[in-house]
């Protein structure tokens, strides 16, 4: 009997990331965001296990020795999460694979891929294949071992030439996809940042119409919205409950609740299950209503979060975001009525950022008072138009990096430099987290020695941000 191939499947040992492509975030200096499940992951070994593969899947950004997996798995295919924030510590992990089993096959998949795939192969000699895209198919037809030149969406080298065999269609039914292989991860490790409840990630659809000028999820997802029928992700909300125990869902999509419809049909679908759940889920601040909402609520739905991202109108319109102020106020009401909690999102430092904007944006944001806010500096991740627009507009200096991406700005602003932004930065999360009235709001709300804790870490991480 032939023996199995045997497949390795990884989130590096480097900083603790949320490596979803869209959002490539170190996790350490943000206050409110835990670290997600390799939820991309699963979904390829669940490709892989149909394949006839054994897989094993290991996020060693949070534990486990990947030399002592390497020489004991003693895997065929390794295949690892990239992020552009870790590229190096990222590919390193890789490097190490191929001096342990020259003969293993390595591949990469991650948003880098988008700009720099070509440079990425061309100065790593032992990645032999960059998937750009959706990973799913391209995966299935490596492990088939199809002729490289036949694969769409890959980066590969042959004869010391990089080849690109151009891009691959997005995957059109969702639902045709298995669903992840929960069983090959520690669950336990990944919890709500608020209660400490294990928390799984249930990507419930892909793609954006709007293409934010700061944003990858058009360019990594495409800009039709593709959506899994509703009965599709109950069943899967019915493994995970009735398979692995878990009740809490971060519903994970570029755009949740674009479609009126199909979010109804969504929430009643959980509703009719019986299934007693609670779900958070991200929100445009121009599409819910209070039906809407309240139905969110009745299905376990306690936390929306909206990218607000400013509080100055001339700023939302220079980003491309094809929202107003008075929808985002509109939206908020909308969702306290319902008693859903929110978590508002703002970003600093666009290139048309000025300390009067910036100003606009922290008033907005207190006057809102939402239960949780994150103000991120603003990063122009390779693939996106502001990138793009840095490198025409010379905003990137020679110290530019993406290590401490969301956190410390990469780049200047036409008027402010990044040393101003960052400070702005950490004065709008202190006067937003450091209002009387906030904390005397939240600690009214506690239930839990867990969420004093957590509370308590969180209310620190301000104090002594730096």
């Amino acid at each position: 009997m032939t023996e199995k191939k045997r497949i390795l499947l990884i989130y590096p040992p480097s900083p603790v990331m949320n490596r979803e492509d869209r959002c490539q975030q170190p996790t350490k200096d943000l206050i409110v965001i835990p670290p997600l499940p390799p939820t991309d992951m699963m979904y390829l070994a669940a490709i892989a296990e149909r394949e006839g593969l054994e897989a094993k899947i290991e996020d060693y950004s949070q534990n486990g020795d990947l030399v002592q997996d390497l020489r004991e798995f003693r895997p065929n295919y390794l295949v690892v999460n990239i992020a552009t924030p870790t590229l190096e510590h990222d590919l390193d992990a890789v490097k190490r694979a191929k001096e342990i089993n020259p003969e293993i096959v390595t591949i990469a998949k991650g948003a880098a891929f988008l700009t720099l795939g070509e440079k990425i192969l061309a100065e790593h000699d032992f990645l032999d294949f960059g998937i750009l895209g959706e990973a799913e198919d391209t995966l299935k037809e490596i492990l088939e071992g199809k002729e490289k030149s036949e694969i769409l969406g890959i980066y590969y080298k042959e004869n010391g030439d990089v080849k690109f065999t151009g891009n691959r269609l997005f995957i059109e039914d969702l639902n045709n996809l298995p669903f992840p292989a929960r069983h090959l991860v520690d669950n336990s490790i990944y919890r709500r940042p608020d209660n400490n409840k294990v928390q799984a990630t249930i990507k419930v659809e892909r793609g954006c119409p709007f293409h934010c000028f700061f944003c990858l999820a058009t360019p990594v997802s495409g800009a039709k919205v593709r959506r899994r029928s509703a009965e599709n992700i109950v069943a899967e909300i019915r493994e995970c409950v009735e398979k692995y125990n878990i009740r809490n869902f971060l519903f994970w999509s570029d755009i949740f609740n674009l479609d009126k419809k199909w979010t109804m049909d969504l929430c009643q679908a959980i509703i009719d299950s019986g299934l007693k759940i609670t779900w958070s889920a991200n929100t445009r601040a121009d599409t819910a209503d209070l039906e809407m909402a309240k139905m969110m609520y009745k299905s376990g739905c306690r936390l929306v979060s909206i990218g607000v991202e400013s509080g100055s109108q001339e700023m939302l319109e220079k980003m491309g975001k094809k929202i107003t102020l008075d929808d985002v106020r509109r939206t908020v009401n909308v969702f306290k009525q319902a008693k859903i909690r929110i978590y508002n999102y703002f970003v600093i430092g666009l290139p048309w950022e000025t300390e009067e904007t910036v100003e606009e944006t922290i008033k907005f944001a207190i006057e809102l008072d939402s239960d949780f806010i994150s103000f991120y500096t603003a990063t122009p991740l390779p693939g996106s138009r502001f990138y793009d627009y840095a490198k025409e507009h010379n905003l990137f200096d020679k110290e530019t990096s993406f290590e401490n991406a969301y956190f410390y700005p990469a780049v200047n602003t036409h008027y402010l430099t990044k040393e101003r932004v960052f400070e702005l930065h950490k004065s709008a999360i202190k006067r937003f987290y450091l209002r009387p009235l906030y904390i005397l709001k939240m600690l009214s709300r506690i239930r839990s020695f867990a969420e004093i804790k957590n509370y308590f870490v969180a209310g620190m991480n301000v104090l002594l941000r730096k």
